[in-house]
């Protein structure tokens, strides 16, 4: 099972959600990697901040297949995150194929945190947005080889908010997404059904608000004792 998770706009969750999808895959298939190509799963794990190289250095030289595993640290027993790295997002066609490949061979179960597109040569360090791919063309703003490479061999789940604002954005080019994971905030006019109209894409999942979820990720618990809102909401995602 290969899932990536990303988002048009940044605070939406997910990170969060791909943390806590990783947990519960965790528990049905043993053994499961989680991806970090957004920059904030460590936090959101409640790990320092990893330090060598990560995936994007991986994609930026020419080590095989077999050394991507070895930058894998251990959270949990069965979940290991493979951290983003000091390498900038813009990957090679081919190099982001061998990547994604890579990466689905890591484990039985394997989710990508993509974070958010990134804007046409846009240069970020760590921690600054991700490498979804949106329906746009391999060279076209918010767009990258990886994300579109990510999708080719698994389910992508579009994170989403009944933000107006998230979702303007998401509108002039339509999402490409198998899905979406709906973060169901309190005092929003909208709900599911006209983000799924909006996107065009069917709810495969929605996270009602918890303050238990902020108070787990403060306190670095939350594939440890992940909070019922989340299990809820995910439970039929994977």
């Amino acid at each position: 099972m290969f899932v990536t998770c990303w988002s048009a706009k940044g605070g939406v969750g997910v990170s969060v959600v791909s943390a806590a999808l990783a947990g519960i895959l965790a528990g049905r298939h043993g053994s499961v990697v989680l991806a970090d190509l957004g920059g904030d799963l460590p936090a959101v794990l409640g790990m320092p901040e990893p330090g060598g190289p990560g995936l994007l250095d991986w994609a930026h030289s020419d080590a095989p297949p077999e050394a991507l595993g070895r930058l894998a640290i251990e959270v949990v027993d069965g979940l290991h995150l493979l951290p983003r790295g000091e390498g900038g997002p813009w990957v090679t066609p081919g190099r982001a194929r061998e990547l994604a490949g890579a990466l689905a061979g890591q484990a039985p179960a394997v989710v990508v945190d993509a974070g958010e597109p990134l804007p046409s040569r846009h240069p970020v360090g760590r921690g600054g947005g991700g490498v979804a791919a949106r329906a746009a063309g391999p060279s076209g703003p918010g767009s990258s080889h990886l994300g579109e490479e990510l999708r080719a061999v698994g389910t992508s789940l579009y994170v989403a908010t009944a933000c107006y604002l998230g979702l303007r954005r998401a509108m002039p080019t339509p999402v490409v997404a198998d899905g979406v994971v709906f973060v169901k905030e309190p005092g929003r006019a909208l709900d599911e059904r006209d983000v799924a109209n909006v996107l065009g894409l069917p709810v495969l999942g929605v996270v009602e608000h918890d303050p238990a979820v902020m108070r787990a990720v403060d306190s670095g618990s939350l594939v440890r004792r992940l909070p019922g809102a989340l299990r809820r909401g995910l439970r039929d995602v994977g």
